[in-house]
């Protein structure tokens, strides 16, 4: 049976074996076929995943993200782009900010509906046909401008009629003003009354940001002008707020995908600024947290394969496996499987991990941590290969010291709390508050102690032959045969992580 080396090893074993050269040997065989595979044709899904796992970063403050996302800004290549996708964020979660900045240079605005009937006529014929609605948007501009200032433009209004309206007529019969020919009555306003264009009237319809939506692409080449060229200290206060208040996990998802290869390697690197170069895995569960142990101990990130590879070895092993059940990878999956099987039926020395361990907390500890996630992702896969009936995962559970308990033995008892209908809701509540109480940090030498102050869910015993209780992190689960071989491996991996930072941690860098 498979060893998950969940027990701790001599720590002064000075490496006197030569299964561990051969095991070491088989890992880096194991990673050339994972690298190639995920490098090169599957490249793409594995940026994806990187992508997503970035963004499930929580350690960094508001104040970090902001300054980070500025950096990015202010000195990547590709600043435009970046600026364009948040500037389009900025139009449709916040239009308000952006109008209130075309507001005040509304004048800019006489470019945009030149020449442009679609425009001249989404924004300017909004005219109201009843006495009890108001005029809205560039109609209502128009209207109060036109009444305000008619000794000047009342003139430029054309009618479609055989002749005009008077102001007095059209005051006490407002809806003459769906006979105005609203294209030609605009054109003459640009051509002959420039002040409508800085009017305050105006200005006003543009405040809450609605005529951003005519033409987004106009408006935020306008913006990127306005930022890059003229230095407009409003537009850069404007983004600064934004990426104040937008959380770090969906700018991610917005920007990084749109980022070329390289810009992704300058945004990784400044990433690495911002985050704390002495973290330690903290917490089993959270597995996107062992990119901020990673990312601090890359040397500068010419290409991102190398973080491609750990990304998907520590984040994504099930997709992995799920890769290679792809018609297309049938050859690397024979290969890799024959690794697998190399690397999981020899001979047994928990204590060929010592070497490997006692470098991950070091600066230079980024092979140490690859070896680490090829083991665990090798359990993974030679758990996940074939079909194990239960006696043999009650097998594995028992040769490595994982106590476990059958869910299904328990079905009566489960049955029985659901049909004592006196106080069982209460009682429910009473538990939930004392499990929450019980929750403890696992030790090693407990950590395979289980607590069966629990409820079961009646999903869990639709297969009674293949759920376990198991509580070797702490917790009691009940684990389906399906999911185990993704939870034991990370489970291994965070064991073999935790035991390195917890007896070198302090003496990294």
């Amino acid at each position: 049976m498979v060893n998950l080396f969940l027990s701790e090893p001599e720590w002064n074993w000075d490496g006197g074996d030569e299964t561990v050269k051969q095991r070491i040997s088989h890992l880096n065989d194991l990673e050339s076929m994972i690298r190639l595979l995920i490098t090169s044709q599957s490249r793409s899904e594995a940026r994806l995943w990187l992508c997503k796992d970035v963004s499930g970063i929580s350690s960094l403050s508001r104040r970090k993200i902001c300054e980070l996302f500025l950096s990015l800004l202010r000195t990547s290549s590709q600043k435009k782009d970046l600026a364009a996708q948040i500037l389009q964020m900025i139009f449709e979660k916040q239009p308000k900010k952006a109008g209130s900045i075309l507001a005040k240079r509304s004048d800019m605005l006489e470019d945009f509906f030149g020449g442009n009937t679609r425009r001249i006529m989404l924004w300017f014929s909004n005219f109201s046909g009843t006495s009890d609605m108001e005029h809205r948007k560039g109609a209502r501009a128009l209207s109060q401008f036109a009444f305000k200032n008619r000794d000047i433009c009342w003139e430029e209004l054309e009618w479609k009629g055989k002749h005009g309206q008077s102001p007095a007529m059209v005051a006490t019969k407002p809806h003459y003003f769906l006979d105005l020919d609203v294209e030609q009555t605009v054109e003459n306003f640009l051509e002959n009354v420039p002040e409508f264009w800085s009017s305050h009237e105006f200005a006003d319809t543009l405040k809450d940001g609605d005529i951003l939506f005519l033409d987004l692409k106009f408006f935020i080449n306008m913006f990127l002008r306005l930022m890059y060229k003229e230095d407009m200290e409003e537009i850069w206060k404007i983004v600064n707020e934004f990426l104040m208040e937008e959380s770090f996990s969906s700018l991610c998802s917005h920007l990084l995908v749109a980022l070329s290869e390289r810009e992704l390697c300058v945004f990784l690197d400044l990433l690495t600024n911002f985050l704390d170069s002495n973290t330690k895995p903290k917490d089993y569960g959270d597995t996107y947290q062992y990119l901020e142990v990673i990312l601090p101990r890359l040397n500068g990130l010419d290409s991102i394969d190398e973080l491609l590879l750990l990304n998907t070895l520590i984040n994504r092993g099930r997709q992995l496996v799920q890769l290679l059940q792809e018609d297309e990878h049938q050859e690397e999956k024979t290969q890799i499987k024959d690794i697998v099987q190399k690397i999981c039926t020899l001979p047994e020395n928990p204590n060929y991990l010592v070497l490997i361990i006692k470098g991950c907390s070091k600066k230079e500890s980024i092979n140490s941590i690859k070896l680490l996630g090829l083991q665990s992702w090798a359990l993974h896969y030679f758990m996940s290969e074939g079909y194990w009936a239960s006696e043999d995962w009650e097998s594995l559970f028992n040769s490595n010291g994982v106590r476990f308990r059958h869910a299904g033995k328990h079905e009566l008892l489960h049955d029985k709390m659901l049909t004592d209908d006196s106080d069982s809701d209460s009682r429910r509540k009473k538990k939930g508050k004392h499990r929450k109480k019980r929750r403890r940090n696992s030790t090693h030498d407990d950590s395979c102690d289980v607590d069966f102050d629990f409820e079961f869910n009646r999903m869990d015993f639709q297969s009674k032959g293949s759920y376990w209780l198991l509580s070797i992190d702490g917790y009691s689960t009940s684990w389906s045969s399906a999911d185990l071989p993704e939870y034991l491996s990370k489970h291994c991996f965070f064991t073999w992580m935790k035991w390195g930072f917890s007896r070198w941690g302090d003496s990294a860098s």
